[in-house]
């Protein structure tokens, strides 16, 4: 059973996104004996070596033949399992994208594919395995819902509202091992729905994924300069809580924050619902510029893409400056 104590809190941060998902898996055949998992021989990096270890008739490992996994799941989507189908981010979304496509978005069955080490995580392993184009992919096939957490309480959420959502899923891991605590208690979680984390009347923040905790550690620095920002969990890249953004209309800049490329991503998804207004305030993408990432380490990676706390809040104040002059004092 899932408790969300925060001894198991800061456990599911140390493991990090991925680990949490495997902590999470091992409660689903509990709760609903059609769930199976299926790995394109990440079993280590799914998380699943004790969902393994207690149900290995439910685990089935395909090797590297990630198109195969995810054909073989809509089979069992047919038959009706809920499969969830596991790889890195970067194969889910190009690798599998036909059989995404066809599978899950044109049949609408009902398989999860679990996008692991999204972002720049699997940054040591270069270009190949970094995913910063994949929110671009998936938000382009219909039917598709596409959900990106912020740290290991709400991964937890995202599994167990993924598993009783009927309809197919893209979730998207980003973050390593010790990635920082958002959610020190349960986090309420609704598909679609955005979760407020601090109020402020200056700036809108809003951040999907792990770098949700830069986006709130840089509202604390803004703050500190004379900036009142307020920050907005985007669990729920699609669909996209179109509300929420516009609650953000009435402050002097609205500013998304992912680790994504800047096109196509969940910044272009709220420019696309800002655009319907006849006027609206000026937006500041922060992601990654449009280029592949080198090999490198993760936080590395991330302070060279612009994505820390400070990195962050310094952007805003540059770009608050060249729009109204912004006087800091």
């Amino acid at each position: 059973m899932i408790v969300y104590s925060r001894t198991n809190i800061r456990t599911w941060s140390m493991l990090g996104t991925c680990g949490a998902f495997g902590i999470a898996a091992t409660e689903l055949p509990s709760m609903d004996d059609r769930i199976v998992f299926l790995t394109s021989d990440l079993c280590f990096y799914s998380g699943l070596e004790r969902f393994a270890a207690q149900y290995g008739d439910r685990l089935y490992n395909f090797g590297i033949a990630e198109q195969n996994m995810v054909g073989a799941a809509a089979g069992f989507a047919k038959e009706g399992f809920v499969p969830f189908a596991t790889t890195y981010g970067a194969f889910a979304a190009s690798r599998c994208m036909d059989q995404v496509r066809v599978n899950m978005g044109y049949m609408g069955l009902n398989v999860k594919i679990v996008g692991l080490t999204s972002g720049l995580t699997s940054g040591i392993l270069g270009a190949t395995h970094i995913s910063v184009e994949d929110l671009a992919v998936m938000r382009a096939i219909p039917n598709l819902t596409i959900l990106s957490p912020a740290d290991g309480a709400e991964t937890i959420k995202a599994v167990l509202a993924a598993a009783a959502y009927e309809g197919p899923i893209y979730l998207r891991l980003t973050g390593s091992m010790g990635c920082p605590i958002v959610y020190s208690e349960e986090p309420p979680f609704v598909i679609g729905k955005a979760n407020p984390l601090a109020a402020g009347e200056d700036i809108a923040i809003l951040a999907t994924g792990s770098v949700v905790a830069a986006a709130q550690r840089a509202a604390v620095l803004l703050r500190q300069q004379g900036v009142s920002a307020s920050v907005l969990d985007f669990h729920t890249i699609k669909p996209l809580d179109t509300q929420a953004i516009s609650s953000c209309m009435s402050t002097k800049m609205i500013v998304t924050v992912e680790e994504h490329n800047v096109y196509g991503g969940f910044g272009s998804a709220v420019a696309e619902h800002l655009s319907t207004y006849r006027s609206h305030p000026p937006q500041l993408f922060i992601g990654i510029d449009d280029r592949f990432p080198k090999a490198d380490e993760y936080n590395d990676l991330l302070s060279e893409y612009g994505l820390t706390a400070e990195q962050i809040a310094n952007k805003i104040i540059k770009r608050l400056e060249e729009i109204y002059h912004y006087d800091q004092s």
